[in-house]
């Protein structure tokens, strides 16, 4: 076994460093570092009860300090070290010093790199993402359903609450997952959040290095990501810096006034996301968008205190290293300090150049969403380093266009124009597109359980440009009637529990309907995987015509017609009107039905249906 692996378990054992009874010092974070990082910097957080008065000291080759900086909180020291890229993998010891005598020591690791680290794949066009939110997803071990000492209880009947799902049930549903066909996991945020209630749906960390023990541990986490790695799975974590919970522990200690913003009087959020682009907007506006809480349990952290700027961004790459994860997506991008945003996203892809990352900025206007990518030219000049974002702007625009009613004849209008409005970003196909998530209403709720627009809107966000996401159980149909209610959106996936009347993963209980979809996806799925031509070929689509969208998707390989058909019978289309991209072609493969067709004469589409044509 290599040094780096040992030392790993080291840590994981005795959880990064030394401490006895007897110790001041409490907490140091990150828990452990590696050799070999790009940036040579590391800054230790250190937590314990009244710690300003000790002098840290180490005496390890390759490793200094350069720098011990004393807060107001007489509770805390940051230490800057600079660890030579001649640094050894091994375990330092820290001294601490009281009046030049040793008052305690610790013991901190410093890992060996995975091979290849540093040049990892993030997530691209070849993948498909399946969005879960662990909690409601599988209870593969119901001996966490309830840890001592945390606040919240499991109770499946409530619909807000903790329904026991977690890291193992995901871990034992790794089969299916790969069998359906998707590439990516993007689980719900996994750390810590040990609030009063509502807890299960992550967003409120109460400690930014430990996987919450109702979804299981820090290593089951690893090991899941490893594991998924062998069925050509990736990992992406979605992460959050602008906010934590009000339960984090540092809420009852904080190291400085302004480590929080708005620590002493509440103030929320506007949610005016066109603010930062506004040339109009006022200052005081812009200042309670960025430090506004989301709600009262979010206290919004001060990216602009440089300390807690280093803490945020170590602790997304501790991650990456640790976890080997192969993407990250970004809760509220827009929300925590810009000008931060852009230093942490240089920062990741300046350590991970291969690497991908995912932001969200809910915005339904091109222009909104446009303005956070990398590339992008900027009035205010602001420059992002952010590959990707979440296309809100099409979900929005796929919705609307499914539900406007036949008659008007362009139904499928504000999803055509909203895609001729690319010319706005500098990568379009960078950007993950989705039919719904675990914010909104489920795919076939939006479409009032329409069966033939549910088929269209997977056919359309499986063959787009963009990287694809879909949410757990949209292949099984799920769906939230009614009500809006988030608990209810991300409902249990059937099957997940022991007893469940209806199984999903196996298929026992579904009705015929759900079969039948969970198949349909599934055949899209597999075969988008050997579709080159719809990973990273050019899009070409042609101007809606009697409820009938057409584009292609071809590449110097490959070459695949989509048409999407609203209306209520049959339709015909002359393909000399697409002579521009059919050329002579006279046949295809229609991917649905596995059907061999002409397509030199009109080509007929069923009613209410979709038709992915691979050409011959």
């Amino acid at each position: 076994m290599k040094l780096g692996k040992l030392l790993l378990l080291a840590t994981i054992l005795t959880g990064a460093f030394r401490m006895s009874a007897a110790d001041q010092i409490s907490r140091i974070e990150p828990p452990n570092w590696w050799t070999g990082m790009k940036n040579p910097k590391l800054q230790l957080l250190v937590h314990g009860n009244r710690i300003n008065n000790l002098d840290p000291r180490i005496d390890y080759p390759g490793v200094t300090i350069n720098r011990v900086i004393k807060v107001e909180n007489p509770n805390y020291l940051f230490i800057d070290l600079v660890i030579a890229p001649a640094a050894k993998p091994g375990t330092l010891r820290i001294d601490f010093l009281a009046n030049g005598s040793i008052a305690e020591s610790h013991n901190y690791a410093l890992l060996e790199r995975e091979p290849g680290s540093a040049e990892r794949k993030g997530f691209d066009n070849a993948d498909v993402m399946y969005l879960i939110t662990p909690d409601r997803f599988a209870n593969g071990d119901p001996t966490n359903d309830e840890v001592p000492g945390m606040r919240e209880k499991p109770n499946r009947a409530n619909i807000g609450g903790r329904h026991g799902g977690d890291i193992e049930g995901i871990r034992k549903n790794l089969d299916y997952i790969s069998k359906m066909g998707f590439t990516a996991i993007w689980l719900n945020p996994v750390l810590e959040n040990d609030m009063q209630a509502y807890s299960y749906h992550g967003y409120s960390t109460t400690d930014f290095y430990k996987v919450d023990p109702r979804f299981g541990t820090n290593e089951s986490y690893r090991q899941l990501s490893r594991e998924a790695k062998t069925r050509g799975i990736k990992m992406i974590m979605d992460m959050i810096v602008n906010h934590c919970g009000t339960e984090h522990w540092w809420m009852k200690d904080l190291p400085m006034e302004d480590w929080i913003n708005n620590a002493r009087t509440y103030v929320e959020t506007n949610h005016k996301k066109t603010l930062l682009q506004d040339p109009h907007g006022s200052e005081a506006d812009k200042k309670i968008f960025t430090d506004g809480w989301f709600v009262p349990t979010m206290p919004d952290m001060n990216q602009r205190n440089d300390l807690m700027a280093v803490y945020l961004t170590q602790n997304s790459i501790w991650w990456v290293e640790y976890a080997g994860l192969d993407g990250i997506r970004m809760d509220t991008y827009p929300y925590p300090d810009m000008a931060y945003m852009s230093e942490w996203t240089k920062a990741l892809m300046a350590e991970y150049p291969n690497f991908n990352i995912v932001g969200e900025e809910w915005h339904e206007n091109p222009a909104i969403v446009a303005y956070w990518q990398r590339g992008k030219t900027n009035p205010n000049g602001y420059k992002s380093y952010l590959k990707s974002l979440m296309d809100f702007p099409m979900q929005s625009a796929l919705s609307q266009s499914l539900n406007m009613p036949e008659q008007y004849g362009e139904s499928w209008s504000k999803l055509y124009e909203t895609l001729s409005f690319d010319f706005l970003y500098p990568a379009p196909n960078d950007l993950v597109v989705f039919p719904d998530n675990h914010d909104m209403s489920r795919i076939f709720t939006q479409v009032n359980e329409d069966y033939d627009l549910y088929r269209m809107a997977v056919a359309y966000i499986l063959t787009t440009r963009g990287v694809p996401q879909l949410y757990y159980g949209t292949e099984v149909l799920m769906k939230n009637p009614g009500t809006g209610d988030h608990g209810v959106i991300r409902s249990d996936f059937p099957g997940g529990w022991s007893g469940d009347a209806v199984n999903g993963f196996t298929g026992s209980g579904l009705t015929d309907r759900q079969k039948a979809a969970q198949a349909y996806v599934q055949k899209l799925l597999q075969w988008r995987k050997n579709a080159s031509a719809v990973h990273f070929g050019k899009l070409v689509h042609f101007v809606p015509k009697g409820n009938v969208y057409v584009y292609f998707r071809f590449d110097s390989r490959q070459k695949v017609m989509v048409l999407l058909n609203k209306n209520r019978e049959a339709a015909t289309v002359d393909p000399a009107r697409f002579a521009e991209i059919l050329g002579g072609a006279t046949s295809a493969t229609d991917i649905i039905t596995g059907k061999t067709i002409r397509i030199d004469a009109t080509i007929q589409i069923p009613a209410r249906s979709p038709m992915i044509l691979q050409i011959e």
